[in-house]
């Protein structure tokens, strides 16, 4: 049965994560590795959606107000087709 690594940084994590899912599409398993796995997969997509959610929220940028002053202003990500002012 797989067990479930350390928690590593998010490029593991997510690198793990596509193995699972390779394995998942592309082997037969028995049951019971499949579903060791798949739990497995459910963590990890939970952990890099975590750090990537924290790490969204640390990140600022540097805008200049009309009068030519920097400002930092939580990072807002656009929408397709939407111009920054």
């Amino acid at each position: 049965m797989a067990k479930p690594k350390k928690e590593g940084s998010f490029e593991q994590s997510l690198r793990r994560l596509e193995e699972i899912v390779d394995k998942l599409e592309d082997q037969e398993l028995e049951l019971e590795e499949a579903i060791a796995l798949f739990e497995e997969g459910v963590k990890l997509a939970e952990t890099c959606g975590a750090r990537l959610d924290a790490a969204e929220k640390k990140v600022t940028l540097l805008l200049k107000d009309r009068q030519g002053n920097l400002t930092q202003a939580p990072f807002q990500p656009e929408s397709p087709g939407e111009e920054r002012p």
